[in-house]
């Protein structure tokens, strides 16, 4: 049976941080400010100094406030990366799965072949020196395993900047964090960092040209060959 303090205890919370989660939407609580005291809001909302703790713990979670030892909580800017903070256990848990490892697979497919197009369509000067900068450092560090993995992430990085669109450099980021494993386990592949360095100068070609389709082609091509190679490294071990 479950105990009906607890189910009082979580509404309790929820009420208060729904009602300090609207005043900071609607612009009554501005990023930088901070929050009443907790003793303060103890006496507002009626309630005991947990159900203040726990809210406040929700909205830290949501990206809202910042909580630090001994300072009132403070009300924070949004950025796109809070969008993504709270995921984390259910991505964990996605993962642990091969149904789970497909579908992160084919959304990062979706995603990145997207970016692929809107950087042989919109780049500047400026990105593709940018971009041909990456694909060097990435050329430079094959036979080096760990520097090629952050020569590798940061040119798909490049192809997110140049959509100059936060939510899109948040959710590379994410993306590349949550598949952590599958870049690993697939880099061990002999012959891989070659494999994919060609990939990624075929990619960078196709975006130079300024012919989407065939940047499309190529990243497409890139992330079916790891995907495939991914598997048969985890059929393997």
């Amino acid at each position: 049976m479950v105990d009906p303090l607890v189910i009082e205890r979580k509404k309790l919370f929820e009420h208060v941080a729904s009602h300090l989660e609207a005043q900071i939407l609607s612009g009554k609580l501005k990023p930088g400010d901070q929050l009443p005291p907790e003793r303060d809001l103890q006496t507002r909302f009626g309630v005991g100094r947990p159900a203040i703790r726990e809210a406040l713990i929700s909205l830290q979670k949501a990206g809202l406030v910042e909580l630090t030892n001994g300072a009132r909580a403070k009300v924070l800017m949004a950025t796109a990366s809070h969008i993504f903070t709270g995921m984390a256990p259910a991505v964990r848990q996605m993962l642990s799965t091969e149904e789970g490892h497909r579908y992160f697979q084919g959304a990062r497919l979706f995603f990145e072949v997207g970016l692929a197009r809107e950087a042989a369509r919109h780049a500047t000067a400026t990105d593709l020196e940018a971009l041909a900068t990456a694909l060097e450092a990435n050329r430079k560090a094959i036979g080096d395993r760990e520097r090629f993995t952050s020569t590798d992430i940061a040119f798909h990085f490049e192809l997110a900047k140049m959509a100059r669109n936060p939510v899109f450099i948040a959710l590379h980021d994410q993306i590349s964090e949550w598949l952590k494993e599958q870049r690993t386990v697939t880099l061990a592949a002999k012959g891989q960092e070659k494999t994919a360095f060609e990939a990624h100068k075929a990619i960078y070609d196709g975006i130079a040209a300024r012919d989407p389709d065939r940047a499309e082609q190529a990243m497409r091509t890139h992330l079916e060959q790891l995907a495939v190679t991914f598997w048969q490294q985890r059929t393997h071990d």
